[in-house]
């Protein structure tokens, strides 16, 4: 196997694979004790808040780069906010969704996640909460096979040719929106089968690299920015290929992102681009999903599941925890 050409000191040290695992860990349990009840605001609120709890008591000073939101719009993890020990010398990006899947929480559907990326200071794209057309596929490709600004008709072939299989046998999965009425009738001429999902858009992206587990061959559309970048640090770290481009079609938008640094407003970014060093990836499951069981309350237990990723090392550790020291939790 070669090595890995990265000076170890560039490097995130390990053992804040398994600190993240508490963040998110801490933001699941939170969420999911109003799964069901129909708040989006306040189970996004729950996770939130004890996301950033945790994050405060990890080793690192650290950046949000993807937050809830811009300073004026939220007081709890915005973008700019710093986290973390004020004594510690660990520098790194955050990113943040302390709870994907906000309606598929309250409504007590599948897959909601809370989930966040940890990278090396200064290798996370910056980018505004707005959309981002993307384009994903799972590991073992030829890089560039598919490409954001190809016809969709061409990415099913493809992608079919590279798989050995007709487009019949090719699954993609967009969210289910009325912008993507133009796409999914392309897609379902092109011979591929549709398929749709409501919420939880960095889960989705992240369901390529596991193709054969979940059925889904190619990630198509466009989602939420933040959530992009988040899905490309799982990539990163799993494997597989993105793209995504910045929505930016009104100048109040095009001003803010160029507040955030960025420079072309129409750049299609590579998955290297929005996540450009050593990162790491966690995400807990807050409801039963095809990714993560959600969170468990039993007597006296509770139960959560956990994968966490680290890119350089390309390491996918799965964590099933019974919580049993269920003072932890008093403040959640």
């Amino acid at each position: 196997m070669a090595a890995i050409n990265v000076q170890p000191q560039q490097l995130l040290d390990r053992i804040l694979s398994l600190e993240i695992v508490r963040v998110t860990e801490r933001a699941a349990v939170s969420a999911a004790r109003l799964r069901g009840r129909g708040n989006e605001m306040a189970a996004d609120q729950a996770a939130v808040d004890a996301m950033r709890r945790e994050l405060n008591k990890l080793p690192i000073r650290g950046t949000v780069v993807i937050g809830e939101g811009e300073r004026d719009e939220t007081p709890m993890l915005f973008i700019g906010e710093l986290v973390g020990l004020e004594t510690a010398t660990t520098k790194v990006d955050i990113a943040v969704d302390p709870l994907d899947g906000t309606t598929l929480c309250a409504k007590s559907l599948p897959g909601a996640i809370a989930t966040m990326a940890m990278a090396e200071q200064g290798t996370l794209l910056n980018a505004p909460d707005v959309y981002m057309e993307k384009i994903a596929i799972g590991p073992g490709y030829p890089r560039g096979l598919v490409d954001l600004d190809a016809p969709p008709e061409e990415n099913i072939a493809a992608l079919a040719k590279a798989k050995g299989v007709p487009p019949a046998n090719i699954t993609a999965l967009v969210l289910d929106r009325p912008r993507h009425a133009d796409l999914i009738a392309a897609l379902r001429k092109a011979g591929a089968a549709v398929r749709l999902f409501t919420d939880g858009d960095t889960a989705g992206v992240i369901h390529t690299a596991d193709a054969e587990g979940t059925g889904v061959d190619i990630y198509l559309g466009s989602g939420g920015a933040p959530e992009g970048v988040l899905a490309a640090a799982a990539l990163r770290c799993i494997g597989g290929q993105m793209q995504g481009r910045l929505v930016l079609d009104t100048e109040e938008k095009r001003a803010r992102a160029a507040k955030m640094g960025i420079k072309d407003p129409r750049k299609k970014y590579e998955m290297e681009d929005m996540v450009k060093g050593d990162c790491l990836f966690a995400a807990t499951g807050v409801t039963d999903g095809p990714m993560l069981r959600g969170v468990k309350f039993r007597r006296n237990v509770i139960e959560t599941e956990t994968v966490v990723m680290r890119s350089v090392t390309g390491t996918v550790r799965w964590i099933r925890v019974e919580h049993r020291d269920l003072d932890k939790f008093h403040l959640d």
